[in-house]
């Protein structure tokens, strides 16, 4: 049984979420103070995190901050707070997916189970012996058995989501994929309302690994389409 873990101060809405991830065959643990919910996660092994934003004693932009120098896991985050700074501060930290309230509780066990999906697949083709080990586009190397990234030498740190877009591309150097094709091979279900997420992890990606951002040598937008890594 897969183990999750929800940090929220409303305690109605950590129940309402608990409560159709139970349904769906999760173990659950709810917590509504952020720095006992860092505790929990620090103490036990989860599959997933879902915290809020707005958390007694310790928000949870620091609490994703602490879960990712030490674990590779998927976390969720489920907030009121609605603005494009939010969302790009939790994104540029690592995080997996922002949902913002009111929200879905189906659709926030669909992605649940995707986000939990994906990362057992990253984690079974990291083992796998056979996989082709390293890809190599003008000075970008990209490493699949260690899941490093140098550019010109130099290692490039990445998110897990910013990792899978670039490894997704180099499969195939020019060919162009679409916005929605990106979106469900990476984040592992279809979406029509979540594009944008997409494209902020694009920005945070070429600011990584582009001399000129604002100019990109690697990753060309098609305009209308999607994106390309130009070989």
């Amino acid at each position: 049984m897969k183990k999750i873990l929800i940090v929220e101060d409303d305690q109605s809405i950590g129940e309402v979420e608990k409560d159709y991830l139970e349904l769906n065959g999760f173990e659950v643990t709810l917590e509504t103070n952020g720095l006992e919910g860092l505790n929990k996660a620090q103490k036990e092994k989860y599959d997933l995190i879902i915290l809020d934003v707005m958390l007694p004693e310790l928000d949870g932009f620091k609490i994703v901050e602490s879960i990712r120098n030490t674990q590779d896991l998927p976390i969720m985050i489920v907030s009121a707070r609605t603005g494009e700074v939010d969302k790009l501060k939790g994104l540029g930290l690592g995080i997996d997916d922002y949902i913002t309230k009111p929200f879905s509780p189906h659709e926030l066990v669909a992605r649940a189970k995707a986000h939990i999906k994906r990362y057992e697949m990253i984690k079974k083709t990291s083992a796998s012996p056979d996989k082709q080990t390293q890809t190599e586009i003008r000075g970008l190397i990209i490493n699949q058995d260690t899941r490093q990234i140098f550019m010109n030498g130099e290692s490039i740190d990445l998110t897990v989501k910013e990792y899978d877009i670039l490894v997704l591309l180099a499969t195939a150097p020019n060919k162009v994929f679409t916005k929605d094709e990106i979106f469900t091979k990476v984040w592992g279900y279809d979406t029509d309302c979540d594009i944008p997420t997409l494209t902020v992890h694009i920005r945070k990606l070429r600011e990584k690994i582009e001399f000129d951002p604002s100019n990109p040598e690697y990753i060309q937008t098609i305009w209308g389409v999607g994106y390309k890594l130009k070989k």
